[in-house]
């Protein structure tokens, strides 16, 4: 019998409206498009997770919901069913939770977007994330769409600000699309829609966050 690989991500933001669901579904759907058998185990008290993955008319990945305290045990059982990734979707602000989360996870994904406020729920995250010795990458989501190839001024404020914090940064920003609402109406991701700027994007932070996960790259502060 093959070994069972089992890898845990944790998406976390303890400020809400980051769009964490959004990104913790589409890495998982990018995830089974490509072959991985992935289980969602979705801790916010809302399942928004669940709703989004139950309304999908084709196979996707399976999905539980927990509470913080059965996180270990939704682990045990991604083992037993020989999962090779288990996405978790945590809440915002549940301190205890989101720890919870971060303690089994191979690696931890904290959404942010450019905004002043975001930036500083971030400094909560990382003290958090640091203080438990967890690798972690930052993504920016929900930023405006650069016109002809120049970031907007609230995205070059904010990676100054991600910056000058010293986080590994994706090397993807998440534009604000309606693509990926109108997609997760449907239980789909952005890659099966007909936009490709977004499909672009999820499938350049699956990859990198694949990389991440099989622990193929070193993790690069920014400057």
């Amino acid at each position: 019998m093959s070994e069972v690989n089992l890898r845990t991500l944790a998406v976390i933001a303890l400020k809400g409206g980051s769009g964490k669901t959004t990104v913790a579904t589409h890495l998982a759907l990018a995830a089974h498009l490509r072959g991985v058998d992935t289980l969602v185990v979705d801790t916010d008290p809302q399942n928004s997770a669940r709703d989004i993955l139950s309304a999908r008319e084709a196979p996707g990945p399976d999905y539980v919901t927990a509470t913080g305290r059965n996180v270990l045990a939704a682990q045990f059982g991604a083992l037993a069913q020989r999962k090779g990734l288990m996405i978790i979707d945590t809440p915002a602000g549940a301190v205890e939770t989101v720890s919870e989360a971060i303690v089994v996870a191979d690696h931890a994904l904290m959404v942010v977007r450019p905004t002043l406020i975001d930036l500083s729920g971030l400094a909560r995250t990382l003290t958090l994330v640091r203080r438990l010795g967890k690798a972690y990458t930052v993504v920016m989501n929900q930023a405006p769409v650069a016109r002809e190839d120049v970031e907007p001024p609230l995205v070059k404020r904010a990676l100054k600000g991600l910056a000058y914090m010293q986080v590994p940064l994706a090397p993807v920003i998440l534009r604000s699309r309606s693509v990926y609402q109108t997609a997760l109406e449907r239980g789909r991701s952005a890659e099966e829609m007909s936009d490709r700027a977004a499909a672009g994007e999820i499938a350049a932070l699956w990859d990198f966050m694949d990389s991440r996960l099989m622990g193929r790259t070193e993790v690069a502060e920014t400057s």
